[in-house]
């Protein structure tokens, strides 16, 4: 999300079962949202599910829906709430019911896409990069490829970021 050239980039490492990722889906990125919308910042996402069969599924879905530009939205509406961990919040029919909240417009092509070897491989990409570069746990970031780790209160990130603007020379504007 952002702009390709934006001077500050942040790499975000999460588990749609995360509680802590879904309190920084809910609570920060909102608010980040205006170095987005300056065209100062963009965020990337990165599937790293560590709760197990449901986190995958989560994150295959998500590809699915990117598969359709709508990722973002299956996003907001996956970590609307907290959700039970491993209970059946992600099984596969209510993945579904996500996608359509989400605005995901051919259900039938989503459910396909998101056990297909693509979306198992991106999830496997993800996964892999994250332990290359030594994430731990959920979430974790990396703001123009400084690590910040797990839940941060939207003040850290904030500095985190005009630091790294100040360091490329300020903002776009």
């Amino acid at each position: 999300m952002g702009r390709a050239d934006a001077p500050v980039v942040l790499v975000e490492y999460s588990d749609f079962q995360c509680p802590f990722c879904g309190k920084f889906a809910r609570d920060v990125r909102p608010k980040l949202m205006r170095y987005v919308e300056d065209g100062d910042l963009r965020i990337e996402w990165r599937d790293f599910p560590i709760f197990g069969a449901e986190s995958e599924a989560a994150a295959r879905a998500g590809y699915a829906a990117g598969l359709q530009g709508r990722f973002w939205e299956f996003h907001d509406v996956a970590y609307a709430e907290e959700r039970e961990r491993n209970r059946g919040e992600f099984a596969a029919d209510r993945l579904v019911e996500m996608a359509r909240a989400a605005g995901v417009p051919d259900l039938d092509r989503f459910r396909v896409d998101m056990t297909l070897d693509p979306a198992v491989e991106a999830l496997r990409r993800d996964r892999s990069e994250g332990y290359d570069l030594g994430v731990p746990s959920t979430p974790a970031f990396l703001i123009n490829g400084k690590p910040l780790l797990g839940a941060q209160p939207l003040q850290v990130f904030e500095n985190e970021i005009r630091a790294a603007l100040r360091a490329t020379g300020g903002a776009r504007r």
